[in-house]
């Protein structure tokens, strides 16, 4: 039953990895980014790392793609002022 969660586990990382590579734009790239991070957690709690995971759920779920989303939102501002 364990080997079964961790397949699981595994293949929904490999899939979030592989949309996260293949999305093109940056805002929705953020968002799989954080599905991405949640299955690392999960990964990495299954595999009896729960510290691991829970540093993996703070940082690779909420911190690194809220950073990426305001980066990209500044950006696009900017875009829009210098276009005038």
């Amino acid at each position: 039953m364990a080997d079964a969660v961790i397949v699981v586990a595994l293949l929904l990382t490999a899939g979030a990895a592989t949309a996260a590579v293949a999305t093109r734009d940056p805002a929705r790239q953020a968002l799989v980014l954080s599905l991405l991070g949640l299955f690392l957690g999960v990964v990495f709690t299954v595999l009896q790392a729960p510290d691991v995971g829970l540093s993996q759920l703070a940082v690779g779920s909420a911190l690194t793609p809220l950073l990426i989303m305001l980066s990209v939102r500044k950006v696009r501002r900017r875009g829009k002022e210098g276009g005038k």
